[in-house]
């Protein structure tokens, strides 16, 4: 319920411009933290539902936005210089962590926002940063193997998500979808979904739902291929009811006809139990 304060990414950074003998890093520095202030006003929780909570559109804040993207353009104009100095991997990695401090400050000011469109907003900046944090690590293990991520279904799905949120029906592109936009054939995702769940408040799903008829197969776990819909009855699928959801866990989506695009596979499981 709140987002980190930009102090640690930003000091990686300065870190490494001070390792790279950069000219005014000391001075930058001082500037730096006098506009970060206390991290206990950047990771305000409260901020997350009350935009009047958020120092993202503080003075201070916009000066540490204008005060970042110089650090990123210095990291431009002197690559070769400070590649020649620290080595390819780590003036990348720099540049990365610029990144991110410029698409948090980014997501502080939007917390700060009153728009309508706030919360959907929030959910898709927070995905494309897990995006570009998974294809920076793509990139530096290129050559050594492959990378496994771990994140909720509706982060790592290929189609847009939806989240009911009271009167509400907010839609983003998750992670999934920039990934398979980033990465193409070379991005596999394995949904999963449960039958039941006592400790979650997800009861037996109804007949003819998604899950009533997976769990239908042998079980108590079968891992069922999908490969994008590809060969699916699409038009029978669309037609079955989506099950109920979770009377404890609103963080609980059931799958829906969309789920066999989505996934490449479905882990499903009876029972957590």
């Amino acid at each position: 319920m709140y987002a980190d304060s930009p102090r640690r990414l930003l000091h990686f950074v300065l870190d490494f411009l001070a390792s790279v003998d950069c000219e005014g890093s000391s001075e930058r520095r001082e500037r730096v933290d006098s506009l970060l202030g206390s991290d206990s006003n950047w990771e305000n929780q409260a901020a997350a539902m009350d935009p009047t909570k958020s120092v993202g559109l503080s003075p201070a804040a916009t000066a540490l936005r204008i005060e970042t993207e110089e650090i990123s353009s210095e990291l431009l104009l002197h690559r070769p210089e400070f590649v020649a100095r620290s080595g390819k991997d780590s003036y990348l990695e720099a540049v990365h962590y610029a990144s991110m401090v410029r698409q948090l400050l980014n997501y502080h000011a939007e917390l700060a926002s009153p728009s309508a469109q706030r919360t959907a907003r929030l959910l898709g900046m927070r995905d494309a940063v897990m995006a570009d944090n998974l294809a920076y690590t793509v990139s530096r293990e290129h050559g050594r193997g492959k990378v496994l991520a771990f994140a909720h279904n509706s982060h790592l799905k290929r189609g847009e998500a939806r989240w009911q949120l009271g009167a509400d029906l907010l839609t983003w592109f998750p992670c999934g979808a920039h990934l398979d936009a980033l990465l193409g054939s070379r991005y596999a995702v394995i949904g999963s979904a449960v039958g039941v769940s006592d400790t979650h408040g997800i009861g037996q799903p109804e007949p003819n739902t998604l899950e009533a008829e997976l769990t239908a197969q042998k079980g108590p776990a079968r891992f069922i291929p999908t490969y994008r819909g590809k060969g699916l009855p699409s038009s029978e699928i669309a037609s079955l009811p989506t099950r109920s959801g979770s009377t404890k866990n609103s963080t609980y989506f059931p799958l829906t006809s969309e789920s066999l695009s989505d996934f490449d596979w479905l882990a499903v499981l009876d029972s957590t139990a």
